[in-house]
């Protein structure tokens, strides 16, 4: 059984890779070069990065042939979501792009009832309609930035996906979290690396090759916020079940949101309804983190009832199973 004392530095972990997770939009503007380009780079300097703290570590190792596929076809849904995250940015903005993350949670609970045949959860249901509600007065329900909003729904939808994959597959292969992140990042630099010509052809204009400072910006987006909000979080996830991960990243808009204000000015009308939908997100955000602090009080049951009391059941999460971070 959890501790209480444990069950904490947990979500401070989780909390602390949250605060980082809301630099990452940030870079959407910082750098030049469109959606695919930005991530096909991104994924790139990631993957150097883990591949060396892991022969550093002497963790480095090729998995079975027929798990690779597996692993590798779950990164195709990450970068999906990755360039679908920094579309969305680029098609609005900042706000606009970090804020429709917030519908993860319940993308996440709606597809779990397909992917894991589990019983709905109202509690969960409620909270996520909360936090939805909350984006929704964010912006006002402002409809200006249609397709940044489309966009930013589609990278929701496709990391709901991706984490319910990542966990079934992590179940079947027996891997390490680390080792899953590696090959699901070559997974995705592959599906990307086929997709790069497809994207000149369509749009010759398109920038490939990134500037000098758009160098910079890629290697500290690919590291210091790929690689070590991972890492930070690897402890933190193997104790949280999807649902809070995803609930818990919907403070990213708050921290994303102040970053643009500052750096880029966007700041709009600070009406009523934008303190009420980020009190909302807050609210719903402590909610499930009162939830899992409460289930280390739980008594050892059957497996069963145990996952229910600790909010797994609705996730579908195996203990040990990282799902890695949003953006």
């Amino acid at each position: 059984m959890t501790s209480k004392s444990d069950n904490t530095r947990t979500l401070l972990l989780l909390h602390l890779a949250v605060f980082l997770a809301g630099w990452t939009g940030i870079f959407g503007r910082l750098i030049s070069l469109s959606g695919l380009p930005l991530v096909w780079y991104r994924i790139a300097v990631s993957v150097v990065t883990l591949t060396a703290v892991l022969l550093i570590l002497r963790r480095l190792h090729l998995p079975k042939a027929r798990h690779l596929w597996r692993i590798c076809g779950c990164g195709f849904v990450l970068a999906i979501h990755w360039v679908a995250f920094y579309a969305s940015i680029q098609a609005s903005n900042v706000s606009v792009g970090v804020a429709c993350i917030a519908t993860t949670s319940f993308f996440t609970a709606f597809l779990n009832l397909f992917f894991n045949r589990k019983e709905a959860s109202w509690k969960e249901f409620l909270i996520s309609f909360v936090s939805i509600v909350g984006v929704l007065l964010i912006f006002s329900l402002d409809v200006r930035y249609r397709v940044g909003i489309a966009l930013g729904l589609l990278c929701a939808f496709a990391y709901a996906v991706f984490a319910l994959m990542h966990i079934r597959t992590a179940e079947y292969t027996g891997e390490d979290s680390a080792t899953m992140l590696l090959y699901e990042l070559l997974g995705g630099f592959l599906f990307l690396t086929l997709c790069l010509p497809i994207m000149h052809g369509l749009r010759p204009e398109a920038a490939i090759l990134p500037t000098r400072p758009d160098l910079i910006w890629l290697v500290l987006l690919g590291s210091v916020f790929t690689i070590l909000p991972f890492l930070l979080q690897l402890h933190a996830l193997r104790r949280l079940s999807a649902f809070t991960v995803n609930l818990a990243y919907n403070l990213e808009p708050v921290y994303s949101i102040a970053f643009a204000a500052l750096l880029f000015g966007e700041i709009r009308e600070l009406s009523g309804s934008f303190w009420v939908g980020i009190s909302l997100v807050a609210i719903a955000v402590v909610i499930q983190t009162l939830r899992v602090r409460t289930a280390s009080l739980c008594p050892e049951r059957p497996a069963r009832r145990e996952e229910s009391c600790s909010g797994a059941a609705i996730s579908g999460v195996r203990r040990g199973a990282a799902v890695p971070r949003r953006t």
